[in-house]
């Protein structure tokens, strides 16, 4: 630089990242927190726990964020770099895999109770990657380091250990024994190994697929235990080379369904369920079921709202539902609330159901509505004869 004047060289070298990181405008750790809660989505979907202030300070470790001054643990960031990390589509993976969750969060991750983490510990299915101390003076009176895990070890946990009912887990009452309490943990023999059959579960596929990917790839993991027959392998090495080989990937959000209820007393309603579960019946005569989580700030308002709706005289249609892996359904009337209560994890279970009979497609409009040969029909009728519907099909 001469007389006030940057060369070329200066300039096309210099760290612009960091140089804008520098300039006045700094914000806290909190208010960064709030950014990245906002951008993961409103409400947050079932099991993902919002970001804190102390995830701030693991991503800005991970240099993703610049650290400006500040307590370490929570430190102040840069406005423009905390806007950009939000507009990053793979923002929930960048989370699990920088961030490291207490045991609270670590259960609110997985969607189950406290119980349920505390026996998935105990089991040994993971350990922790650090601690971190927090005094607990003003409270309990005292300090204890609290144990952290790894995000992405946890959100793996259900493709890992494919055997376990992670939806029924997800679904215990309070009060109820967690399922987990009655297995052995991972003994010191055979270690945590699997066959190549729960290997294949993890991926989806057949173990014939499975034998084929370990006679084509070399690196695939080498035997730990068993026979030449029947060999096992350890569970984590397994996990990896999928993760690696695309075979997996971390779940990063979880499936919902969006459904938009009409009744004549109050109108139409959309809601949102999470994780949901969609039971059609196999026959006319029978019901169907729409089980699913209402996790937003308003879940007790939007379930009062919705058994409320679906208890009036009038009788209320389902004018459009969308679920994963279903065409878009409708129904003319019959819908209600058959049950709700609240889990351990703080998720809001519904349930939904109504004559199988009155079961068709919907309207490919947004309003959706019954669609039969074409023709929105309002109500069962006499001039129709689709399979599988109560008018006479």
């Amino acid at each position: 630089m001469t007389a006030g004047r940057w060369s070329r060289a200066v300039v096309e070298a210099a760290d612009v990242e960091g140089i804008r990181a520098a300039l006045p405008g700094v914000v806290s750790a909190w208010w960064a927190a709030e950014r990245l809660t906002e951008a993961l989505g409103a409400p947050l979907p079932f099991g993902r726990p919002s970001v804190t202030a102390t995830a701030v300070g693991h991503l800005v470790r991970a240099g993703l964020l610049v650290y400006l001054g500040g307590d370490v643990a929570t430190p102040d960031v840069h406005p423009d770099q905390v806007a950009a990390l939000a507009r990053r589509r793979d923002l929930p993976a960048l989370l699990d895999r920088h961030v490291s969750l207490g045991p609270d969060q670590a259960a609110r991750r997985l969607g189950v109770r406290r119980t349920e983490w505390d026996q998935v510990v105990h089991l040994g299915w993971i350990a922790p990657v650090g601690t971190v101390t927090v005094d607990y003076k003003r409270a309990r009176g005292g300090v204890t380091d609290v144990p952290l895990y790894s995000g992405q070890d946890v959100a793996l946990l259900p493709l890992s250990r494919p055997s376990v009912d992670w939806r029924a887990l997800r679904a215990l009452a309070p009060g109820r024994r967690s399922p987990l309490a009655v297995l052995d943990p991972v003994g010191p023999v055979e270690g945590d190994t699997v066959f190549l059959a729960e290997a294949a579960r993890m991926a989806g596929v057949g173990r014939a697929t499975v034998v084929n990917w370990r006679r084509r790839h070399d690196d695939f993991p080498a035997p730990a235990a068993g026979t030449d027959v029947h060999p096992r392998f350890e569970r984590s090495a397994v996990v990896a080379w999928l993760l690696a080989h695309g075979k997996i990937a971390v779940p990063a959000g979880v499936p919902s369904a969006a459904l938009t209820l009409w009744s004549g007393d109050t109108g139409e309603r959309r809601f949102r369920l999470d994780d949901p579960v969609l039971e059609l019946s196999e026959g006319a005569a029978g019901e169907d079921r729409l089980f699913g989580w209402m996790t937003d700030a308003d879940a007790d308002a939007d379930a009062d709202a919705l058994a409320a709706l679906t208890a009036t005289d009038t009788g209320v249609s389902l004018r459009r539902l969308t679920a994963p892996a279903t065409p878009p359904l409708a129904v003319p009337g019959g819908v209600r609330v058959t049950e709700r209560y609240r889990s351990g994890s703080g998720g809001l279970r519904v349930t939904l159901a109504w004559p199988a009979g009155l079961r068709g497609t919907a309207d490919r409009r947004p309003r959706g509505g019954l669609v039969r040969h074409a023709v929105p029909y309002p109500a069962p009728g006499g001039a129709c004869r689709c399979a599988r519907q109560a008018c006479d099909g």
